[in-house]
């Protein structure tokens, strides 16, 4: 091998070593890089990581406070929830009270299909018979869901429409019934469109008759006011158009507008306080008929009833969850069912004349049961009338009613009395006294004319919307004393010794708001000197409820 082959290869050997060593070096300084590049890439991570961290914990102590602040508000609307029941059971038993069975003056809708009148309940029309507790059926729902929905939109509608409006900042409702009577009578009545006692035929007048009348629509207004004492006021006052006939052509047709009520009510949560004029309330149920609104029905023949300025206090006491005891009395204004003389002057009846009120009291058990709500009570009646000459006589009455649901689709109501001197209650067939000469004479003695009667009532009601009612009445003063003295003051002319009266109706509600009745009714009257007289009423009546 020759020298210049040596140095050749010397130099490949260390241009091969020297290109190992820069491979090397470029090697490791590219594995630097790497590790380098991760590390700055970890870094970046965890400072990403971190970042992310610190937002959760911002986010966490976020939602930390909001959830500190809803559980605030939650034990404020727990303590405002536990505020507003209670007010909502105090509102309850108020309401319960106020709808007790006292036969306060009736609304539209109560006097019209209800057994026992409220004294400011006038937006059910029908009276609901408790039953067992059954599931409704799929159309009965259906019919709610559609009369909630009606309701809702008439709500919404009502927004939009003009409001009654007052002269003070106190809330006022406007309220009645439209009452169309379709009627026939065979037979001599005291009164064509609602008749209370068969009469005898006078050889004029039509033995039978047909006719119609809007005399019985009813108009009130309530008004709300402010709380006095810790008591919530009210006051409401009630229309009808049964008053006199007009002396016009047609008069018939056009019943002058006449008072009904009208009363003041403070009500606390156990008691309240009413003055006003008012019905009987210590004589509080009454028979179910849309065909007699301007009378109650069974009028003079053992249903009580009167219009009268009162000032009573009713007070109830809790017996258990489901019972409840109420005490009611008061004072009122004695009444002997004087027909005025003279229409245009307004002179002292022979009740007034005696210078005393009359006292009257009513206690009553009530218990809600699953099938309704039971009642049993018992009340008095003591007042005095004067008829000239110092000639007082005492009037005073006792009156036993029961309202009972008998299983889920029956209720058997009723009311009795006995007395003496009521013919101004409507007892006594509205003789109050008997007398052995004329009243003018100051040497004729005057005496109260006993009398006792009552009336029964069997309700069916199958439906929500329907009924049927069957209802008996008899007022029996004694015939002993007509037959004795030979005057009975009356304005009947003759002396009524007796009167019986039935009757049976159909009520059905389409709607909410409407109603319909059919009723066939029986009158019976007796008076001394013949073997009585009879008729035959048929009503048919559509009303409107607003």
């Amino acid at each position: 091998m020759g020298p210049g082959n040596g140095r050749r290869m010397r130099l490949g050997f260390m241009c091969a070593t020297m290109a190992a060593l820069w491979a090397a070096r470029c090697c490791a300084q590219e594995s630097g890089t790497q590790q380098i590049t991760q590390q700055i890439t970890q870094q970046g991570a965890n400072a990403e990581l971190l970042k992310t961290v610190q937002e959760l914990a911002a986010q966490v102590k976020a939602l930390n406070a909001k959830l500190d602040a809803v559980t605030t508000e939650q034990a404020k609307s727990s303590e405002e929830m536990s505020r507003l029941r209670q007010q909502l059971n105090a509102a309850n038993a108020r309401l319960a009270g106020l709808e007790s069975p006292a036969k306060a003056e009736p609304g539209p809708v109560e006097a019209s299909i209800k057994p026992a009148a409220a004294p400011s309940t006038e937006n059910i029309p029908m009276q609901q018979v408790g039953g067992a507790p059954e599931k409704p059926s799929l159309e009965e729902r259906l019919n709610r869901i559609e009369e909630n929905q009606e309701f809702l939109d008439q709500k919404i509608a009502d927004q939009s429409q003009a409001k009654v409006e007052s002269g003070s900042k106190y809330r006022v409702r406007f309220s009645g019934i439209f009452l169309l009577n379709l009627y026939g009578n065979h037979g001599s009545v005291d009164n064509q469109d609602f008749p209370s006692l068969a009469t005898e035929p006078d050889g004029v007048q039509s033995y039978s008759s047909f006719g119609g009348s809007l005399r019985q629509s009813q108009i009130g207004i309530e008004g709300f006011g402010p709380d006095l004492f810790g008591a919530h006021t009210s006051a409401r006052i009630r229309f009808d158009f049964a008053g006199n006939a007009t002396g016009a052509e047609n008069g018939a047709l056009m019943g002058n507008v006449r008072l009904r009520t009208g009363t003041f009510r403070m009500d606390w949560k156990d008691t309240s306080i009413v003055a006003g004029q008012d019905a009987l309330f210590f004589a509080p149920l009454m028979p179910t008929s849309l065909s007699s609104l301007a009378t109650p029905a069974l009028s003079y023949a053992g249903n009580l009833w009167g219009w009268t300025p009162q000032v009573r206090i009713e007070h109830r006491f809790a017996l258990g969850e489901a019972s409840a005891l109420k005490l009611s009395g008061g004072l009122m204004a004695p009444l002997s069912g004087d027909v005025p003389e003279i229409e245009q002057e307004r002179a002292a009846a022979r009740g007034e004349q005696s210078g005393i009120p009359a006292f009257a009291t009513h206690v009553a058990w009530e218990r809600k049961t699953a099938s309704g709500t039971w009642s049993i009570g018992a009340g008095g009646y003591y007042g005095r009338q004067n008829w000239g000459f110092e000639r007082t006589v005492d009037s005073w009455t006792s009156t036993v009613d029961l309202q009972a649901p008998l299983g889920r689709y029956f209720e058997l109501s009723g009311e009795f009395y006995r007395g003496r001197a009521v013919g101004g209650l409507g007892g006594g067939v509205g003789q109050s006294v008997v007398a052995t000469g004329p009243v003018s004479d100051p040497a004729s003695s005057v005496h109260g004319l006993n009398s006792e009667g009552g009336w029964t009532q069997l309700k069916w009601k199958p439906r929500a919307n329907f009924q049927v009612n069957g209802a008996y009445g008899q007022d029996d003063p004694f015939t002993s004393q007509l037959r004795f003295f030979p005057v009975a003051p009356s304005e009947y002319g003759e002396a009524l010794t007796r009167t019986r009266s039935w009757f049976t109706n159909f009520i059905y509600e389409p709607k909410s708001n409407v109603v319909l009745s059919f009723e066939y009714k029986r009158l019976n009257t007796f008076d001394v000197g013949s073997e009585g007289y009879a008729t035959d009423h048929l009503n048919l009546s559509l009303g409107y409820i607003f």
